[in-house]
């Protein structure tokens, strides 16, 4: 893909006085128990936050997840915070890039959860061919105004 220009969407940060993320992910509500406001910032907020994190301290993502959230990560569901933190921290791997490509976001209950689905692309140690995935986050409030990861599925996209 040469000459064609980053993704908007990869890794950028975006002040915003109501919406922001860490330890816990906070998004902005514009009704307290009805519609959420799924801002573009918001998203990317999230994003941003998740990966580099991921990228940079993989156990630092511990604060997202919950004892009874679960995580696919290709084959193999785990469940739990020391679970998920167990299996990121061991995956086959030092350094990892992402790059996120498409991002997009919608309501997923009248709970107020938020179904997030990520697609891009990623280096891992010194390869110089990124791979393609796809991540799925469904985010529910924690009912202390803060938002945690519920689902996980992450996925390799291999060329057929």
């Amino acid at each position: 893909m040469a000459g064609k220009s980053p993704s908007p969407l990869s890794h950028r940060r975006i002040p915003h006085d109501d919406v922001f993320v860490c330890p816990s992910l906070r998004l902005k509500r514009q009704h307290p128990s009805t519609t959420l406001d799924i801002t573009i910032e918001s998203k990317l907020l999230f994003v941003d936050f998740y990966y580099a994190t991921f990228d940079s301290n993989r156990a630092g993502l511990a604060g997202l997840y919950r004892d009874h959230s679960m995580l696919t990560f290709e084959t193999s569901s785990v469940q739990g915070v020391g679970g998920i933190i167990e299996k990121l921290t061991s995956l086959p791997f030092e350094k990892v890039k992402h790059e996120v490509g498409t991002l997009d976001a919608q309501p997923s209950s009248e709970q107020g959860g938020i179904l997030v689905l990520v697609t891009g692309r990623l280096l891992v140690d010194e390869e110089q061919n990124p791979m393609n995935y796809t991540q799925a986050f469904q985010l529910l409030p924690d009912g202390a105004g803060s938002y945690f990861v519920f689902n996980d599925v992450f996925r390799l996209i291999y060329n057929a």
